[in-house]
C-alpha cells in the first residue's frame, strides 16, 4: 500500500536558504534539505486501485502557475512545541490549489481532511523541547524570507510509514500554466508507477 500526498517542491536556492535555518535548538531532530516540500494534502495508506483513481483525478488540475514567498519561522504545539516550520506569504492561488486537491480526494472516497490547512515547511521535529528554548530559537529568526519563486507543477509523494516519512519519491507530477499534460498522458503514466 502506498502512502501518499500531494505536495510542492522547492528550488534549490529556497532549499539553500532554508538550511541556514539548521541549528542553534537543542534537542531537535532537523529534516534533511532533500525532504523541504509543501504538503498540500496527505492521503495515507491507500490500495493501489484508489491511488491509480487519485493520480487520474489529479491529472484533471487546470490551473495556472503563480508565485510564492516565504516568510517567518514558527512552531507548532504551544507550550509543548513538536516542530519548527518556515511560514509563507498568504497566496490565494496556493489555497485555491490545495482546495481543489482537497475535492478531488474527497471524490476518490477518502474522508476530508480533520486539520485546517496550514502552507508550511517543516524544518524540524521536536520533543521535551522547552517552549522558552524554541521562543528563543524563533526570536532570533523572525526576520526570515525568501525571494518569490513560481510554481509551476504539483507533484504526487510517496514516503515510507514511520517518523519523519522521508525521504520522498515523486510519483507523479502535475504542469499548471500553459502546456499541462492530457488527464490520459498524466494519469497512463501514474498508473505505471504507483
Amino acid at each position: 500500500m502506498p502512502r501518499l500526498f500531494t505536495g510542492l517542491e522547492l528550488p534549490p536556492d529556497i532549499v539553500t536558504a532554508l538550511t541556514e535555518l539548521r541549528g542553534g535548538l537543542p534537542g531537535a531532530r532537523w529534516l534533511g534539505p532533500e525532504n523541504y516540500h509543501i504538503t498540500l494534502r496527505f492521503i495515507g495508506d491507500i490500495d493501489n486501485p484508489t491511488a491509480d483513481d487519485i493520480a487520474e483525478k489529479l491529472a484533471e488540475v487546470a490551473r495556472p502557475s503563480f508565485t510564492l514567498r516565504l516568510v517567518g519561522v514558527g512552531a507548532f504545539g504551544g507550550r509543548k512545541p513538536h516542530a519548527v516550520y518556515a511560514g509563507l506569504e498568504a497566496s490565494p492561488e496556493l489555497m485555491a490549489l490545495q482546495a481543489e486537491h482537497e475535492r478531488l480526494i474527497q471524490r476518490a472516497g477518502l474522508p476530508a481532511e480533520g486539520r485546517k490547512f496550514t502552507p508550511h515547511i517543516t524544518l524540524a521535529r521536536l520533543k521535551g523541547v522547552p517552549s522558552s528554548v524554541v521562543a528563543r530559537y524563533l526570536e532570533t529568526r523572525g526576520g526570515f524570507t525568501t525571494r518569490p519563486f513560481e510554481v509551476d507543477r504539483f507533484v504526487l509523494f510517496s514516503s515510507r510509514a514511520g517518523q519523519g516519512g522521508g525521504p520522498y519519491l515523486v510519483e507523479e507530477d502535475y504542469p499548471l500554466g500553459i502546456g499541462q499534460a492530457s488527464t490520459g498522458d498524466a494519469a497512463s503514466t501514474a498508473r505505471g508507477r504507483i
